[in-house]
């Protein structure tokens, strides 16, 4: 089987690596995560001439039809800058919803703002009983006089506190954890019953936890009482996403942690010299590999699947879970001391694989998941 790029593929992936290379080293990293919004408006809106936000989105709706192989390739690049900008929250998971989900109408309105770089947008399904079980949602919606309103929590919502507009789960009939009566409501997120709490999580990216008191929608998106299947494919695909991440972070974890070993010196050598940390070394390599050989095959199965495929997708969060917290154990123990200072990236790239270890699922979910598919 042929695992090459096509011309495309390299140009996209060229195209984001020379990004992360020449505009986005860590120290300008660090000061996006001082910013006021905890991410560059200016990078966003390059991400929006690059193309790199029609990516996700069909022809028909205006985008590239990019294929799951070419958003982990953006993805896995990403991962190698922990660039922090809300890519997957913005254009995977609340664009992906409308992209699957709206209405022609629907669709005119929010794509192309979100494709030119123009809204900022968050997909609001968490809370804080649910744990990873998405048909669990206690938040209501009830209509009165023909239009909804929304009462409840979510929690940990994924670029909440900068989003514009919120895709919003709610619970429209049955009971908590019924997997019929949730609907997806599009909400106006700066509506003054909307109560928002940001917050930098330790990995340097934005959330919220976000109350709603009665407050309205804007309109319904889909079908009433049957949004669980729209919400599961959405999240299966950011899941896959940041499984790419965590690959290219890991690889740079690797690499930083290689060149600190050939140079630091202990006893008079380089601690590169020493069998001991060789052995250790070459485990992160070995566990890197792997990950990236099961980031592939889920990949593959996910676009040759029309984008379904549950035991594929826990596969490969398992494993990447797994990879993911020895090289990122590995990185900050063979450099010591200073790989948790904040003046190194070893230090972010640890905080990003260790939130990605439990973002849409944790490893042992995933591994529980995997055995029940």
């Amino acid at each position: 089987m042929d695992f090459s790029l096509s011309s495309e593929q390299q140009m996209i992936q060229d195209s984001v690596s020379k990004f992360i290379l020449n505009d986005y080293d860590f120290e300008t990293r660090r000061k996006i995560l001082k910013s006021a919004a905890g991410y560059s408006q200016d990078n966003w809106s390059l991400f929006a001439e690059l193309g790199w936000l029609m990516l996700p989105f069909s022809e028909e709706d205006g985008g590239l039809s990019g294929s799951m192989a070419d958003l982990a390739l953006v993805m896995e690049e990403f991962g190698k800058g922990i660039v922090v900008e809300p890519f997957i929250a913005t254009a995977v998971l609340a664009g992906g919803l409308i992209a699957a989900s709206g209405n022609q109408q629907q669709k005119d309105l929010y794509l192309p703002k979100i494709m030119a770089g123009e809204l900022q947008m968050a997909f609001a399904y968490a809370e804080p009983q649910s744990r990873y079980h998405l048909n669990n949602v206690k938040c209501s919606a009830t209509e009165t006089q023909g239009e909804f309103v929304i009462n409840g929590h979510k929690s940990v919502v994924l670029n909440g506190n900068n989003a514009e507009t919120l895709v919003v789960a709610a619970r429209t009939s049955g009971d908590t954890q019924d997997n019929n009566g949730i609907s997806l409501f599009l909400v106006d997120a700066n509506h003054p019953s909307v109560k928002r709490e940001g917050y930098t999580n330790v990995d340097g990216h934005q959330a919220a936890d976000i109350w709603f008191d009665n407050t309205p929608t804007l309109e319904l998106l889909g079908d009433q009482d049957n949004a669980l299947p729209a919400i599961n494919n959405v999240i299966d695909k950011a899941t896959l996403a940041v499984c790419a991440e965590a690959v290219g972070a890991m690889q740079i974890a690797n690499e930083r942690t290689l060149e600190y070993a050939k140079t630091r010196k202990q006893f008079g050598y380089t601690i590169g010299s020493f069998q001991a940390l060789q052995h250790r070394m070459v485990n992160m390599f070995i566990e890197h590999q792997q990950a990236k050989s099961i980031l592939l095959m889920a990949v593959l199965k996910m676009d040759s699947n029309e984008g379904v495929d549950a035991k594929a997708i826990s596969a490969a969060k398992s494993r990447i879970g797994k990879a993911a917290n020895l090289v990122g154990r590995e990185s900050i123990q063979i450099h010591g001391g200073i790989g948790m200072t904040d003046e190194l990236d070893v230090g972010h790239i640890f905080k990003r694989l260790t939130t990605i270890q439990y973002l849409f699922g944790s490893t042992d979910n995933h591994t529980k998941r995997f055995a029940t598919a």
